[in-house]
């Protein structure tokens, strides 16, 4: 029992002594760095590398409601294809082409990357929904340092909104039946 103490208490000091020398250290490099003698600090490289296959591509899925989008990003004129047909051919609204164009407003980046993609499921606004979640997944791969202005915009968080499923004993998932007092 007494060797326990005895250890416990050397530990202690051994602790005691490290923080008092951890402290010592971070002083004198304070004032260093007030004196001028250190310069400042190196900004950092962005944590995440870039992330590209064989073609020089960035590739990510997007999903949104029940369409998935799968999304190839590369260096271009700003072309952007989905399933083979220009994006002014497959969404022929105007507010959906906007919703595909978001992210390259965030970021500042029109008109310099081609994309291509395939979506399945779901319909036009879910598509559109999930080609922008693809897009913006695929240029913080491409780009990692425009990660922060994608993700502070909430379009790296996939939409979690879905129809609901329809319950028995009512006409769709909440409307009930007609009710017949006689």
């Amino acid at each position: 029992m007494s060797d326990n103490r005895q250890s416990l208490s050397d530990l202690g000091a051994a602790l005691q002594q490290q923080r008092e020398t951890a402290v010592e250290q971070a002083d004198t490099t304070a004032e260093a760095y007030l004196a001028g003698d250190v310069q400042e600090p190196v900004q950092r490289a962005p944590l995440r590398a870039q992330e590209l296959d064989k073609y020089g591509r960035a590739y990510a899925t997007g999903r949104r409601k029940d369409a998935v989008a799968r999304v190839w990003l590369k260096p271009g004129s700003g072309k952007i294809t989905i399933n083979g047909r220009d994006q002014e051919v497959y969404f022929a609204r105007p507010t959906l082409r906007l919703v595909i164009n978001q992210v390259f407003g965030i970021t500042e980046r029109e008109g310099q990357y081609d994309v291509i993609c395939t979506v399945k499921g779901g319909g036009l606004s879910g598509q559109a929904g999930a080609v922008k979640h693809g897009i913006s997944q695929a240029i913080t791969r491409y780009e990692p340092a425009l990660r922060a202005p994608v993700k502070a915009a909430g379009f790296l968080t996939r939409d979690p909104r879905v129809v609901e499923r329809k319950k028995y004993g009512r006409a769709k998932a909440r409307r009930s039946f007609q009710f017949s007092k006689r």
